[in-house]
This record gives structure tokens, sequence and C-alpha cells, in this order.
């Protein structure tokens, strides 16, 4: 297994992130295998190289985790999630973990999982001027506390009409439990191939979140004549100022996120263990 290359993306603002990209690159070393940390504090800084890498291990919490998945997933590296955080849906592995689950990777031993993930494209005057990827969600919003911005919604060429709100949400399974479950959106598993549709506090309480098939586009043209500044956000890390007339486009990825996760965590679980749900009252 000589000459493998993992590169170590390590939050430094969670606990003892430093300590163990050290102690993880040391073991590699002993394996035969070259590792490089690329460590941060506060928002990341550009993309880390993939030229040549065989895995991304991510150490943080699920922030850390869409970064390395917006680093890793066009060059088709996996991603072995580590969570240093509270949460962690995405970051499967515990801190304790990670000795175990690097010598099952080397052995092949360990279970690959694949996320699709949103390409978004965002057109004025009929040209892209900017394009993203997104393995959480794309948000459309206006850039302000509680201000109603209107959108013109399109779903795989069909008009759903004019939005009233505060903006809308189109997620990946991967991201249902994020913004969209606290906006009010379902909760779907996270190897669906599906987007959601999710308008943010509507002004017409008849605009729902809506489940759409992953081979749909979806479009998003931010309409004339409002005062408020209008923005994208790309996996609540990346943002682009949008103007009157400018169309984002969301469609699924080319490529997907492959995310090594715990043979033992079913999807199910997690959201039980998380969301702390009972499942019924006690007797």
């Amino acid at each position: 297994m000589a000459g493998r290359k993992v590169l170590i993306i390590a939050n430094l603002m969670k606990d003892d992130a430093a300590g163990v990209a050290k102690e993880m690159a040391s073991h590699l070393a002993t394996l035969g295998v070259d590792a490089e940390i690329y460590a941060f504090s506060g928002p990341p800084g550009p993309y880390p190289s993939t030229e040549g890498l065989d895995l991304v291990v991510s150490l943080g919490g699920d922030g850390t985790v869409l970064f390395a998945a917006r680093t890793a997933a066009s060059a088709g590296i996996p991603i072995m999630p580590f969570n240093l955080g509270r949460l962690g849906f995405i970051a499967g592995f515990g801190k304790s973990d990670w000795m175990v689950a690097l010598d099952f990777w080397m052995a092949g031993r360990i279970g690959l999982t694949a996320r699709s993930m949103l390409a978004v494209d965002v057109r004025r005057g009929g040209a892209v001027i900017a394009s993203f990827i997104a393995l959480n969600d794309g948000v459309v919003s206006a850039q302000g506390i509680a201000k109603v911005i209107g959108l013109d919604i399109r779903v795989g060429g069909s008009n759903l009409g004019s939005y009233r709100s505060d903006g809308v949400i189109v997620a990946t399974p991967t991201g249902s439990t994020a913004y969209n479950l606290a906006a009010g959106g379902p909760v779907l598993h996270p190897e669906m191939d599906a987007m959601i549709l999710n308008p943010v506090c509507p002004f017409t309480l008849s605009n729902r979140p809506l489940v759409v098939t992953g081979g749909e586009r979806i479009d998003v043209l931010v309409e004339e004549g409002k005062r408020t500044a209008v923005m994208l956000t790309i996996d609540g890390q990346v943002t682009f100022d949008l103007l009157p007339k400018d169309r984002v486009s969301f469609t699924h990825a080319e490529r997907r996120a492959l995310i090594y996760t715990p043979e033992r965590l079913a999807f199910y679980e997690v959201l039980r263990e998380k969301l702390s749900w009972s499942g019924g009252p006690n007797a």
C-alpha cells in the first residue's frame, strides 16, 4: 500500500484538531503513506491542491466536511470525516476512532457512500458568470434580516410562479438535515436522488417545500424593482452578490461526494440520536 497520499484538513477552532492531525500524519507515515496537513482557523482559505491524493481526511464538524467535499468531489477523491464538534450529521467518525478507521481504510474494509451534490450556475444577461458546487445547499436570500424579496421559480421548465419570501433553499438529501430542516423542510435519506425546494418564511402560506427528482433543474430568477440586495450562499460558507434579472440554476453535479461512514450507524439511528427523538412516550 506504499505510495498513497492523504490530505488532512484540520479546523483549528475544534478541540485538539492540531494535535490529532499531527498524530494521524505520524501514524500514516509509519504505514508508508505521505500525509499533508491543511490547517485553518476561522474561514478556510483557497482550496488546497488535490493532485495525486487517494484520501481527504476532515477534522472538525460538518462545516469542515462541506469544505472538504467542495475540495475533493470534483476529483473523485473520497473523504473520511471525523467529528470534533457537537452535532455532526455528516461527520460520522468520532475523535477516538481515527486510528482504527485509517487502518481499515488501508485494508479496504470500510464502507463508502455516494452523496449527490448541487451544480449551481449564475446567469447574467444570458451568460454564466459564476459556478459553484454544494454538498448541502444553495440559498437565494435578502442581504439583511427579515426582508421579503420576489423570486420567480421554475422547475423542469414549468413555472411555479412568483415567491415572496425571505428567500429559497435548494437542498440535497445530505443537506436536508441542515438549514432546510430548520426552515421546516423534510428529511431525506442522504443517498436518495432528489432535491428540495424550500421557501424561507413565505408571505403566502400555500408556498410549501417541494421534493423533486434529481434529474430536474430548478431556476430561481431575481425579480426587478426590489430595493433589497440579494445574494447566493453556498453551503453557508461561500457568498455571491446577485442583481435583478440574475438567474440561478440548480442541477445535480456530475460528480458525487464519496464519504466513508461507520457501518455501525444507520442513518435513522443517527437521526434519533442527533435530534433526540424518543420514538414515543415512556411507559
